[in-house]
C-alpha cells in the first residue's frame, strides 16, 4: 500500500464527488459549497478550477463526450467546461423545495444517473431522496424520505445497488430491477459513532466496496457482505468520496472537508479540506457515463 501524498493542498470547504474521466486523463471533484469544479492530472501535475454561480454535488461524463452532467443545487444540469463554463438546466425533482440540493451520485452500465438529495439547511429533515436520471431525461424519485443521500455503489452488472443515509450512520442494499425499480431493501451495516459516518463510496476491481467516512478519518473496504478488510487512515478527519482512476486505474483519489471545523479543529489537523491521492494495492473500474 502506497504513501498517501496531497494531489489538490488547497483546503476545500467541501470537497466532494471524486471522478476520474480518461479521456482526459483527469480525476475531477468539486467544492459543494465553495461552488467550484476542481480537476487534476496525476500525469502533469496541472490543476483547474471552474466557479459555478451555484452549489455542485458532483460531476459524470457523458457518453457522447459532449460536456458533463451536473448535481447542483437547483437540480440536473448539462455542464460545459471548454472552451468555456456553459449550464443548461436538465430538470429538478424538488423545483418547490429550495432547501433541497443534489448531494451525490453514480451512473450505472445502461447510462442512468441515481443520485441523492438532502435538505442542505437542516439535514436532520428526512426531505432527501433517490433519483434515477434516465438517458432519455425523464427523472424518477425511486425513494423518499432519506435524510442525506450518500454514495451510492453500484454492482458493476447493475443488478444491485448500495446507499448510504449518513445521519442514521446506516449503509442499505437494494436489488435493482430490469426496468429500474429499487427493491428488496435491507440494512447493509450500520455504523457506530466511533467508526464515523459513512459517506461516498465505489467498489474495486475485485468487487470490493470502499466507503469514505466523516468523522472516522479513513477509508476503509468491505466485502459484499459488509465484513471490513482493511482500512486506510488519511490526515484529515472528516473524508468525504473517493475514485479510481490512473493509466492502470490503481490509484485512489480522496476528498475531504474542512467546513464545520472550529479553529482548534483545524490547527490539529492543518490538512482537512484537501485532496489525497495513494494506491491502495487494489485496481477500481472505468466508471459508467450518462447516456
Amino acid at each position: 500500500m502506497g504513501e498517501v501524498q496531497t494531489a489538490w493542498p488547497q483546503a476545500l470547504d467541501l470537497g466532494e464527488g471524486a471522478m476520474w474521466h480518461a479521456p482526459s486523463q483527469q480525476f475531477y471533484c468539486v467544492d459543494i459549497h465553495g461552488c467550484a469544479i476542481h480537476a487534476w492530472s496525476p500525469t502533469t501535475g496541472l490543476h483547474r478550477s471552474w466557479a459555478l454561480p451555484e452549489r455542485v454535488g458532483w460531476l459524470i461524463a457523458r457518453n457522447d463526450g459532449d460536456g458533463f452532467m451536473a448535481g447542483l443545487q437547483s437540480g440536473f444540469a448539462r455542464v460545459w467546461l471548454e472552451p468555456e463554463l456553459r449550464i443548461e438546466p436538465a430538470g429538478c425533482a424538488h423545483p418547490d423545495q429550495p432547501d433541497v440540493r443534489l448531494n451525490d451520485a453514480k451512473a450505472d452500465r445502461w447510462g442512468r444517473i441515481w443520485a441523492g438529495a438532502m435538505n442542505n439547511r437542516d439535514p436532520s429533515q428526512a426531505d432527501g431522496y433517490l433519483a434515477r436520471l434516465d438517458a432519455s431525461g425523464k427523472i424518477s424519485v425511486v425513494e423518499a424520505g432519506i435524510h442525506i443521500a450518500n454514495g451510492p455503489a453500484i454492482a458493476p452488472d447493475g443488478s444491485w445497488m448500495l446507499h448510504n443515509d449518513s445521519f442514521l450512520n446506516t449503509t442499505y442494499r437494494y436489488r435493482i430491477t430490469g426496468d429500474g425499480q429499487l427493491v428488496d431493501k435491507t440494512v447493509w451495516r450500520v455504523f457506530t459513532e466511533a467508526e464515523g459516518t459513512p459517506d461516498g463510496m465505489t467498489m474495486d476491481r475485485e468487487g470490493q466496496v470502499w466507503i469514505a467516512f466523516w468523522g472516522g478519518g479513513c477509508v476503509r473496504q468491505f466485502d459484499p457482505q459488509g465484513v471490513q478488510q482493511c482500512q486506510i487512515d488519511l490526515p484529515a478527519t472528516q473524508i468525504t468520496s473517493m475514485a479510481f482512476g490512473g493509466d492502470t486505474m490503481d490509484l485512489l483519489l480522496v476528498t475531504s472537508a474542512s467546513a464545520g471545523l472550529n479553529a482548534a479543529q483545524l490547527a490539529a489537523s492543518p490538512q482537512a479540506g484537501c485532496t489525497f491521492v495513494l494506491r491502495p494495492g487494489v485496481a477500481g473500474l472505468l466508471p459508467f457515463a450518462f447516456g
